[in-house]
């Protein structure tokens, strides 16, 4: 069985995190009415969480543990709860989707976030800060009148593209991999915004003191005089042709000296709000790495007062950013929102953040459990396990029952582990298209002239 202190914090998951006295006291605040009926906000959140993690991800799928009177705490106590006759009819589910406003979606997403933060490690092994991955990226959105105006297509030479695209800017914390509520805005358009300005907004999020980790595409006067002016120090990786503006000279591997970076016009031209004379003291790190064959130079920002060793070390972890992207894009299923509205987009991202935010936790909970890090467990079989436990844990009667399959589900997940690949891949990674079209219905015997009738 779990021990005691875990004990305490497994007795409820989603109903601990966000319980029904809070959406209680949300439901005034947000103008969401009385929240009365079988779906309540707290009933339509767990349904789009559960919607999330289900393979299948359509809205008869989430309606399903509703129909079989799960999770029971949540459902209220009326005649078609008791007689089970709710109706499998997902049309009452979608609406009250629509009808929730993004407000209690983001409320939702910070209060969850903020109770996992509070139980699960937030400084990686060493560093006596919490360290934030920022990276971005792109979203494709279904094509409405709607979203087509608020995020219209990438154009090039051959004229607009079809799907709208929304840019996103996204922090995850090294240590446990939880993700703070994104930033995004239009790719293209008058209205179009850069990762950058989006990064900027993101840091309003962080806690104090947090380190900030970025690519090139962050190594920028911007990024680092905005993380200055908020008390963020930064380790970001620096262009060849900055660091040659910033650093004066030839690079040579090993050099780690301090450095004054100034406003370039460029960065006056682009963000004139900057105070005269703007610049940042740091320093730079030049080191080698290898790309397949290939030796190139790292050249690297930071405002942190550690050794060169150590700041290269937390550098090397940047590349998670990467794979737990690709877990909210491919796991998640959110490369393609099929949302119509941009309020339902919103509640859709916020929602699948959440529910990734979830499966984080019980990686991190197995891990500790287990006494290794939850960055060697596997994202996707982990989300299969929490999947599968989630009917469960919903439907249990007890805290002692809850307790135990809570515990089950942790001994589950951490056997999820990534493998140790000691040599590289045998065989090239090669994409393969595949063909998406699928043959048409054929018409009817009645309909067709040549067919004879008996």
């Amino acid at each position: 069985m779990a021990s005691p202190a875990s004990s305490i914090r497994l007795l409820c998951l989603f109903e601990r995190l966000a319980p029904l006295s809070w959406f209680a006291d949300l439901i005034p605040e947000s103008g969401a009415g009385s929240g009365k009926g079988i779906y309540s906000l707290a009933v339509v959140i767990w349904l789009m969480i559960v919607q999330r993690l289900h393979a299948k991800g359509t809205l008869s799928s989430a309606l399903q543990q509703l129909l079989q009177i799960r999770p029971g705490n949540l459902l209220p106590d009326c005649k078609r709860v008791r007689d089970a006759n709710i109706s499998s009819h997902p049309g009452g589910y979608s609406q009250a989707r629509q009808k929730m406003p993004t407000l209690v979606a983001r409320k939702v997403s910070d209060h969850i976030l903020a109770q996992l933060q509070a139980e699960l490690p937030v400084c990686p092994v060493g560093c006596p800060q919490p360290v934030f991955l920022l990276d971005g990226s792109c979203l494709e959105l279904a094509r409405t009148e709607e979203l087509a105006a608020a995020y219209p297509p990438a154009e090039n030479q051959y004229g607009a593209a079809h799907w709208p695209i929304l840019r996103i800017a996204v922090m995850h914390n090294l240590a446990n991999g939880l993700a703070l509520r994104p930033s995004w805005g239009p790719l293209s358009g008058p209205d179009a915004v850069s990762e950058q300005v989006l990064a900027e907004t993101l840091m309003d999020r962080l806690p104090q003191g947090a380190v900030i980790v970025g690519d090139r595409n962050f190594g920028v006067f911007s990024i680092v005089h905005a993380a200055r002016e908020k008390g963020f120090p930064v380790v970001l990786r620096l262009t060849k042709e900055r660091f040659q503006k910033v650093w004066n000279g030839a690079a040579v591997c090993g050099q780690d000296r301090p450095v004054e970076w100034l406003a370039s016009r460029y960065d006056r031209r682009t963000h004139p709000d900057l105070p005269p004379q703007a610049s940042v003291a740091g320093r730079i790190l030049v080191a080698q790495m290898q790309s397949g064959s290939t030796t190139e130079f790292l050249y690297l920002f930071t405002t942190l007062d550690l050794p060169a060793e150590q700041i290269l070390e937390i550098y090397r972890c940047r590349w998670n950013i990467e794979t737990d992207l690709r877990s909210l894009k491919s796991t998640i299923r959110l490369h393609h929102i099929p949302a119509k509205t941009s309020e339902m987009v919103e509640k859709e991202i916020l929602i699948a953040i959440t529910a990734y935010n979830i499966v984080r936790a019980v990686m991190g909970w197995a891990a500790e459990q287990a006494g290794i890090s939850p960055r060697s467990l596997s994202f996707s079989h982990v989300q299969d396990v929490v999947e599968a436990a989630l009917p469960v844990l919903a439907a249990v009667e007890s805290p002692e029952q809850y307790a135990f399959h809570f515990h089950r589900m942790l001994n589950y997940a951490a056997r999820c582990k990534l493998p140790n690949r000691s040599h590289r891949r045998a065989f090239p990674r090669t994409i393969w298209g595949h063909r998406k079209s699928f043959p048409k219905r054929k018409a009817s015997a009645a309909a067709s002239p040549t067919e004879k009738t008996i």
